[in-house]
């Protein structure tokens, strides 16, 4: 994966996504003693930078593959996308969902036209029931964060950023299964000068900390965090990208996400849900080594439950 992959990518999913817009806040900028533009992904349709990933791969299949649709598994965010994705397309979308997956995205895959399954909130329960899916129905499974073509397609929102902004210094991304800092590694990579990623997540899941360190996939023994989107694992395709682009991610506390998350509905009047927070918490909370700086945070999504929100 590459710079001219990733804009090849970029000009064929352009047709389906919103350019997102790019806000800053004078608050935040003082806060962190850096200028700080947030590449707001909430604002993409289905609200989360997943809709880029979900249509390339979609776009990059067969018209034999296309017929008998595609499957996949997720919490949310890459369950609407590829619901949304599969419908523009004229696409049938099976996805496979974890009984806590949040009403509001399991509402959203439905309005969006996808076919639920759910299963036990486990890693294994999503892959046996998938790949029970995909034996049944001769769809294609696509992978929400590991496979190739939407990992390009997450990069594209950095690849917008650096695009506006091209003399940013850093970019922040939340981790989850690492599609996402992969892409914007490669983005960086490409599009940046001098530009480096740092990885964020939370304590609770902190299997790219781990990861990073160790050199292999760490998995998360439990998976207590508020931050719903980021529960998952890295895979065989973006561990080596991030070791090889990214040398550190930062852990913050579940009190640090939602002090960030309630900073930014307060003070940028936009929704966001946990995960997205957890970039700014850490930046935050390493904001000395970053003083005047020009930084950017990837925004990933602002599909919240408002009716269970944490404060």
């Amino acid at each position: 994966m590459d710079g001219t992959q990733l804009l090849a990518c970029h000009d064929k999913i352009r047709p389906y996504i919103h350019r997102t817009p790019v806000l800053t806040s004078r608050l935040i900028n003082d806060f962190v003693g850096a200028e700080v533009f947030f590449k707001c992904e909430n604002f993409q349709r289905m609200g989360a930078y997943k809709m880029r990933g979900a249509t390339h791969a979609i776009l990059k299949l067969s018209p034999e593959q296309k017929a008998l649709g595609v499957v996949t598994h997720s919490s949310g965010n890459f369950a609407q996308a590829l619901s949304l994705a599969a419908q523009i397309l004229g696409v049938k979308a099976h996805i496979v969902m974890p009984t806590t997956a949040p009403e509001v995205k399991k509402n959203g895959v439905k309005e969006y036209g996808g076919i639920i399954y759910e299963c036990e909130p486990t890693l294994e329960a999503r892959n046996a029931m998938a790949g029970e899916i995909q034996k049944k129905t001769g769809a294609t499974f696509l992978h929400p964060s590991n496979d190739i073509n939407v990992i390009l397609g997450q990069g594209t929102a950095a690849l917008e950023l650096l695009e506006d902004y091209p003399n940013l210094n850093t970019i922040f991304v939340p981790v989850g299964g690492g599609g996402l800092i992969a892409g914007t590694a490669i983005a960086a990579t490409a599009m940046g000068k001098n530009c480096q990623v740092i990885g964020t997540e939370p304590f609770e899941v902190d299997d790219a900390y781990r990861s990073l360190k160790s050199g292999k996939i760490e998995s998360n023994p439990t998976t207590n965090t508020i931050a719903d989107g980021l529960k998952t694992q890295l895979g065989s395709n973006t561990l080596p990208v991030i070791l090889k682009h990214v040398k550190t991610i930062v852990r913050v506390e579940e009190e640090e996400i939602i002090a960030a998350m309630r900073l930014i509905w307060e003070r940028m009047k936009i929704i966001v849900e946990p995960s997205s927070a957890v970039a700014l918490a850490g930046l935050y909370k390493d904001r000395d080594k970053y003083k005047g700086q020009k930084i950017g945070i990837i925004i990933s999504g602002g599909n919240v439950d408002l009716g269970n929100l944490p404060f």
